[in-house]
């Protein structure tokens, strides 16, 4: 017998044509979504699409639980190729992506789901997939977390006033799926706005005005000293002019930034020799633990001569040997912008009110960069997922930054021992 939790249930009740669901992560949507493609589908010739914002997300996401859900009632062997599943009924379940939606066009459709329409062009709905809703009278159910005052937000305003139309808005904690003790978890890891979004499912600008919002110059700026029971680490962003690292200490979850390197016209070399220069002081008869992160991309760059910027800096590092004991923590690909802006409001301040990044007085570019670094938005003033960089002194340092938090504190599923922390 499949049952639903009693928000699930709510929506799955609802008679209303079109719904719009908001809800927080780990709400249950997909199971719903499940729950919603088997009933639709049950009768002869019915058809009933999953639309996720790409085919392969579609596939990813539901596929595998969809069809060990409908396997006692699958008329034949599902569809591999096509995502299609046929059931004894005579209905047909199929999943699709949104990402070329012009290619959705021509079938009828019964029902629909479109899960995180948010990320969605607006034109798949209202250009091919309502229109296939016409003739059969078909309904749909959009599903999502927010991103952003976007054509999500417009449609869940706009199905408040309209006929045939209900909306429902539910926090990750109201689907009764998530621990309390992870919830409790994302109030440290997460900044303000990105847990309300997330967990709460309100609407937020994420993307809008200063990147760093969380950066508060009386709360993060810190007289914070050197720890010679800790180690160090150092966090790099490859650049020419300037090229920039900062130097920097962890105690469990707070970070101290100790000091900013930063070398106009510069190289790997040239900062190699600033970062001993800078850590000569703390080497002592024992090596000095050294994790070290940065820009993904330095290991296929070169800014200096034959070798990539990470073999000039892991060979530096082996001529030291007497000095260091590096660890090196630098992901197969960078990851995406807004994801380490969030790492870094995460640290500056969370959900909780605690502030666990603390900033030496002396990073001044550092500083300048969290309290002026903003969104880049395009001609007709859109905010765009990616940062301004017209400035060449600025988002330098905050990358680095951004590099180091997102690799230890960056959100995701977490069981286990979480990777990354320092032994």
């Amino acid at each position: 017998m499949i049952r639903l939790k009693r928000a699930q249930a709510k929506v799955f009740r609802s008679k209303a044509r079109f719904r719009v669901l908001v809800a927080g992560r780990r709400f249950g949507k997909t199971f719903l979504s499940q729950v919603e493609l088997c009933q639709a589908a049950w009768g002869k010739g019915r058809l009933a699409w999953y639309v996720a914002p790409t085919y392969k997300q579609a596939k990813r996401i539901v596929w595998k639980p969809l069809k060990d859900l409908t396997r006692p009632y699958w008329a034949s062997k599902p569809n591999e190729s096509d995502l299609r599943i046929e059931l004894i009924t005579g209905g047909t379940i199929a999943l699709r992506g949104a990402d070329n939606y012009d290619s959705l066009r021509g079938d009828g459709l019964d029902f629909v789901v479109l899960d995180e329409y948010a990320s969605m062009a607006r034109e798949a709905w209202t250009e091919v997939l309502r229109p296939a809703l016409a003739d059969r009278l078909g309904r749909a159910l959009f599903i999502g977390t927010p991103q952003g005052y976007n054509h999500f937000f417009d449609l869940y305003e706009a199905a408040d006033e309209q006929p045939g139309w209900d909306r429902f808005q539910y926090t990750t904690e109201d689907g009764g799926n998530v621990p309390q003790q992870e919830i409790e978890a994302a109030t440290h890891e997460l900044d303000e706005r990105t847990y309300r979004q997330e967990f709460q499912a309100r609407f937020e600008n994420l993307t809008a005005g200063r990147a760093y919002f969380a950066f508060d110059r009386t709360r993060n700026v810190r007289d914070v000293r050197y720890n010679s029971n800790l180690p160090i680490f150092w966090t790099l962003d490859f650049n020419v002019n300037p090229m920039a690292s900062l130097i920097g200490q962890r105690d469990g979850d707070p970070v101290y930034v100790l000091d900013e390197l930063v070398l106009p016209n510069s190289n790997t070399w040239d900062a190699w020799e600033e970062f001993l220069s800078r850590t000569e002081a703390w080497i002592s008869q024992v090596p000095l633990r050294v994790y070290v992160y940065g820009d993904a991309t330095g290991t296929g760059r070169d800014t200096t001569a034959s070798r990539t910027d990470w073999q000039i800096v892991k060979q530096s590092f082996g001529r030291y040997g007497e000095r260091f004991r590096p660890t090196f923590r630098v992901p197969n690909s960078d990851p995406r912008v807004k994801d380490r802006v969030y790492s870094v409001n995460g640290m500056l301040r969370n959900q909780a009110g605690e502030y666990r990044l603390l900033i030496h007085p002396r990073c001044k570019e550092l500083i300048k960069d969290l309290e002026q670094v903003a969104w880049k938005t395009d001609p007709n003033g859109n905010t765009l997922s990616d940062v301004d960089d017209s400035n060449k002194n600025r988002t330098h340092l905050s990358d680095a930054l951004g590099y180091m938090t997102h690799m230890e504190f960056g959100h995701r599923a977490r069981s286990g021992e979480r990777a990354g922390s320092f032994p």
